[in-house]
């Protein structure tokens, strides 16, 4: 197998060095090696392995293996987990909650760490927000990706609520946002905490690692019961970017992806899955010929 970056899907203005590109692709691949590895297949993934071809990301051999009880657990939380933008409940997250994520993490070569000062990450992204609000050319690509109806990619309007004032950390203001905050759900009481996920290099392959550790994270949050959901918007920006590195990491590291991670309140409604693409759009023979399903 082959994984490949769809460049048709690319937002050139607001990821014009590809990296949101590149790391949901990783996200991609962890979630493949590891459905596979819960099948009894074991993964040997070979990493940027065409030069001459950026947009080739991995190669992919699989072996007859045995599959672990994680793998199986990881495995069975891909078509539960959500992206979860609403407000969070009272309840902490445990440390050692945190710890597992951060070591699964470890394994791809990404650091990850909880963000000590979440005032001083609501300022930079505060600066990312006042940015794209005057960037006619972001509010574009915006509203083709957010806040639509049926759209077989993106985000969709009924996963997005509505941004919740005196809320700790701003959150995007999508599209179109119709999905409701749980009732008694407020700012004050949510308990959820942002976890940072770093690299010492910004080169691709550290970008497509991160992307894999975004993805193991993902699924051992939703294998724990937490909701999360990423917060990307002042990390598409070089300036703020840069802060989200100097002022809440400490120049630890080059941050790739921060997360919002907590329980969701007992009364909040499931959240529906965000729609997929069909399988023949993004899988295909080396030959370019489409994939034939009985």
């Amino acid at each position: 197998m082959h994984l490949y970056a769809d460049s048709t899907h690319h937002l050139p203005h607001i990821d014009p060095q590809r990296r949101d590109l590149i790391l949901s692709c990783g996200a991609a691949l962890q979630h493949f090696t590891v459905a596979l590895a819960a099948l009894g297949w074991q993964a040997h993934v070979h990493r940027m392995p065409n030069s001459a071809n950026p947009d080739h990301l991995a190669s992919i051999e699989i072996s007859a293996s045995t599959a672990s009880e994680q793998d199986i657990a990881l495995a069975a939380a891909i078509p539960r987990r959500r992206t979860d933008r609403r407000l969070y409940s009272s309840w902490p997250v445990p440390a050692g909650d945190i710890a597992l994520m951060s070591s699964r993490a470890a394994r791809s070569g990404v650091m990850l760490r909880r963000v000590a000062a979440p005032e001083r990450l609501a300022t930079v992204i505060l600066e990312a927000m006042h940015r794209h609000a005057d960037d006619t050319e972001y509010l574009i690509e915006l509203s083709q990706w957010s806040g639509r109806y049926g759209a077989l990619a993106g985000v969709p309007a009924r996963n997005t609520p509505p941004a919740a004032p005196h809320s700790t950390l701003p959150a995007r203001a999508f599209a179109n946002p119709v999905l409701p905050q749980p009732e008694g759900a407020a700012p004050e009481t949510d308990a959820g905490v942002v976890l940072a996920l770093g690299t010492a290099t910004d080169d691709p392959l550290a970008v497509l690692r991160a992307g894999e550790a975004t993805g193991v994270v993902l699924l051992t949050a939703t294998a724990l019961g937490l909701s999360s959901c990423p917060i990307t918007e002042p990390l598409e920006i070089a300036e703020t970017r840069e802060l989200v590195r100097t002022t809440v990491l400490d120049r630890d590291c080059i941050p790739q992806m921060l997360l919002r991670v907590g329980w969701a309140p007992l009364n909040a409604d499931p959240l529906p899955a965000t729609p997929r693409r069909p399988l023949t759009d993004v899988v295909s023979r080396l030959d370019g010929s489409p994939i034939v399903l009985s």
